[in-house]
């Protein structure tokens, strides 16, 4: 059985390009090798598929030529792939096209590769369409989640819901998602706690003690 920490060197990577046609056939060969060099061939073809679409959509939507930038790094056991634009109006949308559709296929055909797990993360200027691909890599023993972890995890979802209301169907959050979406959150439970006449600096060294208490009896 293969353990996600046992493998080394699968650093995050990206490409800047124009978003034409012509790079498709391109961008799916460095996939093939990026992946095939982490020792994941058996995500390779989904994810060539999910970066065609994810490229076309932003040819489509955005326009032929847009610069964009794509990037797959690792989330836990997941390949997570993300394709930035600078169009933070034309946001993907999930519809159900009727069979002689011309358009709308795009990000159902992502939703059923990746089993929901894709979203949008608006920014200011620009916008990061992302998505996740299960490999057949299991987490390691020193990285398994327990009860508050998995507790924390909705609470972020819902949070980020509330904030954007764009997250994955699925409910769950990737990995660089829910961390942005974590230093949100406590910032908020900050501007609470000083609106309250707390101290946010003692409130936050009570937590990191707590914290480390808890990690050392656990271990």
């Amino acid at each position: 059985m293969i353990y996600a920490s046992e493998f080394g060197g699968r650093d995050p990577w990206g490409r800047s390009f124009a978003a034409e046609p012509c790079e498709v056939a391109g961008l799916r060969r460095a996939v093939w090798m990026r992946l095939t060099l982490w020792g994941l061939p058996e995500v390779v073809e989904a994810a060539q598929m999910c970066v065609t679409e994810l490229t076309s959509n932003v040819i489509k939507h955005v326009g032929a030529g847009t610069p964009v930038t794509l990037t797959i790094s690792m989330a836990g056991t997941f390949v997570r792939i993300e394709m930035l634009d600078p169009d933070a109006r034309a946001l993907p949308t999930l519809l159900a096209p009727g069979r002689d559709a011309e358009s709308g296929r795009g990000m159902a055909l992502v939703d059923a590769i990746t089993d929901h797990r894709w979203g949008v993360i608006p920014r200011e200027a620009s916008k990061v369409v992302w998505c996740e691909l299960a490999t057949d890599l299991v987490p390691s023993a020193d990285h398994t989640e327990g009860p508050r972890a998995a507790r924390a995890e909705g609470h972020l979802a819902l949070y980020g819901a509330e904030r954007s209301g764009l997250v994955s169907p699925s409910g769950r959050l990737g990995v660089a998602v829910a961390e942005e979406t974590a230093i949100d959150l406590i910032a908020d439970l900050l501007h609470w706690l000083q609106a309250h006449g707390c101290d946010p600096d003692e409130a936050l060294d009570r937590a990191q003690m707590h914290f480390e208490a808890e990690v050392e009896a656990g271990s």
